[in-house]
């Protein structure tokens, strides 16, 4: 009976598995097709019968992406509003450690108030917002790009989540040691705060390298363009060539799913953290 039972565990393990990896094959696959295609010419893409793997393997569509299509620009700008955001990052640490360890009057309907911005849909905000920087001339800036992207409440209320459970007794100990708060701050709360900051430090990458909607609305010149919208306008350009397509989505993906691949224990365990008391 028992060895019964055992065999219909596992056959039942061997099934899910093998329904899993057929999912995940079908996934997968679409990704695995566009990036293959990135290689092929536009000619060969066009073909009424199609091959899984290039025919002939060629660079060309990425040269002219960077050539042609202006996206070493977009990669820079990509990169500069990703590194900002990871200093924001930092801001939105001191922000959860503050309503975390500091006691002070209205902390607590401050940071429900705090909460309450997570309900709002960030497209309400976004004329406000706009006619805000619009006054101070930031408009069509990498400037005014950054500035509304620097804090979130998701991630302060992670912050403040996390340190919570850090112990006082650590922090009382350092202050009677004749430590400043920069210094608890810097070499006590932030080593210890190192699974919730790589947590918030994936998503923050995953949010930068994807940004979108906001850059499009306010820039007005390409220079100041992010990949996601380059894309779109390349999209929009060269409707008929699909190597370059290819080769521009595969250019966006692969990073998400490098990062993704790599750190996948600390998004999947990320949003149950806990400090160490």
């Amino acid at each position: 009976m028992i060895n019964g039972n055992k065999t219909a565990v596992r056959n039942g393990k061997v099934a899910v598995g093998a329904i899993l990896l057929f999912w995940g094959f079908i996934t997968i696959l679409p990704f695995l097709w566009m990036f293959l295609s990135s290689f092929k010419t536009n000619a060969e893409i066009s073909q009424a019968t199609q091959n899984f793997l290039p025919n002939h393997w060629t660079l060309d569509n990425y040269k002219r992406l960077f050539i042609d299509s202006n996206f070493g620009v977009y990669l820079k700008n990509t990169l500069i509003i990703t590194l900002f955001s990871f200093m924001g990052m930092l801001l939105n640490a001191m922000a959860g450690y503050g309503f975390a360890k500091f006691k002070f009057k209205g902390r607590g309907p401050l940071f429900i108030l705090v909460l309450a911005t997570m309900m709002i849909p960030g497209q309400v905000t976004m004329i406000p917002v706009y006619l805000i920087l619009n006054e101070m001339h930031l408009t069509n800036t990498l400037t005014g790009i950054i500035l509304p992207g620097l804090v979130g409440a998701f991630a302060i209320f992670l912050f403040r989540q996390f340190m919570s459970n850090i112990s006082n007794s650590i922090i009382e100990a350092a202050r009677l040691d004749g430590a400043s708060e920069w210094y608890i701050f810097w070499h006590i709360i932030i080593p210890i705060s190192k699974p919730v900051l790589a947590v918030q430090g994936i998503l923050t990458f995953i949010g930068g390298w994807n940004a979108f909607l906001w850059p499009l609305i306010i820039a007005n010149d390409q220079k100041y363009y992010t990949l996601s919208v380059g894309l779109q306008l390349l999209q929009g350009q060269h409707t008929s060539d699909y190597g370059l397509q290819m080769a521009g989505s595969s250019f966006m993906v692969i990073p998400i799913v490098i990062i993704f691949v790599i750190f996948q224990k600390y998004i999947l365990q990320g949003f149950n953290v806990q400090a160490e008391k």
